[in-house]
């Protein structure tokens, strides 16, 4: 039996123990504020998205925003990580590590990008498309937007994980897309990775019911081939393992009375490509 309890903001920093938090008002409201921050990156981020510009160059970018806008990279120093996004290009499912590569005509890249503000996790993570990106490429960044928003729709009081799961599965398997098993999404809050797990398959009707309070990710990731990857040596790149092309998006929400909260929209509307 899954357990849930209400906690308040100073209650939100207990380690996380498999117990569901839910939050009130002040948590949602401290959400929103590291949400709106992360999403205002990312739209800041599109200019820069270009042939030529390497990766690293993002990641400084990305860093001075968060802490000009009164943040903290969370992924710095989290588990020996040194940057302060991850991006993730073609073939990299996840967690890919900025460095002096640079981008090429014709790539999809994800930036997953988390501050934290007042001890609040903004979430979030986009596909940008690289100069002139092939048709095949593009229609699995549209196919993958389209899982998230699935999944997200599912995300209401009474459904449960399972429904989010199989939401994105059977969108995703309708376009004969793999999608990958080895990583989901996550509780949320003042804790960057807490109950419950997200996972991006499953059966209606099963794993944890949503109730409001909950604050989690929803981040579907997609692959043209099987489902199948592997961590690089490197402890952090997950690639797929047939080399075809991986995509993802990401947001934060709230499940409310009646549905959720996006935490992590864009404000100028810069929802998936082209921006």
């Amino acid at each position: 039996m899954d357990q849930y309890v209400s906690v308040t903001p100073a209650e939100a920093t207990q380690a996380r123990d498999g117990v569901i938090k839910l939050h009130g008002a002040e948590g949602f409201e401290g959400m929103r504020k590291a949400g709106r921050l992360a999403a205002e990156i990312l739209d800041a981020l599109v200019p820069h998205v270009v042939p030529g510009v390497s990766t690293q160059e993002i990641d400084d970018i990305v860093r001075e925003m968060m802490l000009r806008g009164g943040g903290i990279p969370a992924t710095l120093g989290y588990r020996g990580y040194t940057h302060s996004c991850c991006t993730s290009i073609n073939h990299v499912i996840c967690h890919g590590i900025p460095s002096d590569k640079k981008l090429r005509d014709g790539d999809i890249v994800n930036i997953d990008v988390t501050p934290i503000v007042d001890g609040w996790h903004g979430d979030t993570s986009r596909m940008f498309l690289v100069g002139d990106v092939p048709m095949k490429a593009k229609r699995l960044v549209d196919v993958t937007h389209e899982c998230l928003m699935l999944g997200i729709e599912a995300a209401k009081p009474g459904n449960h994980v399972g429904d989010i799961g199989w939401a994105i599965q059977s969108h995703a398997e309708k376009h004969r897309y793999g999608v990958v098993r080895d990583f989901c999404g996550h509780g949320l809050g003042q804790l960057f990775h807490d109950a419950p797990e997200i996972v991006h398959v499953g059966r209606p009707g099963t794993g944890p019911q949503l109730r409001p309070g909950m604050i989690f990710t929803i981040e579907p990731m997609i692959n043209i081939g099987k489902p199948h990857g592997k961590v690089l040596d490197d402890g952090w790149t997950a690639v797929t393992r047939d080399r075809s092309l991986s995509a993802q998006f990401e947001h934060s929400i709230g499940i409310t009375e009646d549905g959720c909260e996006i935490f992590t929209a864009s404000p100028k509307g810069f929802d998936k490509p082209p921006y």
